[in-house]
């Protein structure tokens, strides 16, 4: 896998989702990490994300294990692009 904790990654798609009006807000991104499209889901708490690659779910993989990856290894790079694209809008 790619160290994607110091390298920048860039979304081809992001957007910010509130969930309704009681549930935890989020930002979700497509993204290539080298291997393949990824999507991103980056709830505000730190410590929060979830990746998927896309063509597994395309698949119908959502398992544990063969479609679960670090968000730990993805997240301050998605957190950098979420600060950029909102700097962007502002």
């Amino acid at each position: 896998m790619t160290n994607t904790k110091n390298s920048k990654l860039t979304p081809t798609a992001l957007d910010y989702h509130r969930n309704g009006i009681g549930g935890a807000p989020f930002h979700v991104l497509l993204f290539h990490d080298g291997q393949s499209l990824k999507l991103g889901i980056v709830f505000e708490q730190p410590g929060h994300c979830a990746i998927l690659d896309v063509q597994k779910l395309v698949e119908g993989d959502i398992a544990f294990g063969s479609n679960s990856w670090r968000g730990d290894q993805f997240e301050p790079a998605l957190r950098r692009a979420i600060g950029e694209h909102n700097r962007r809008d502002d």
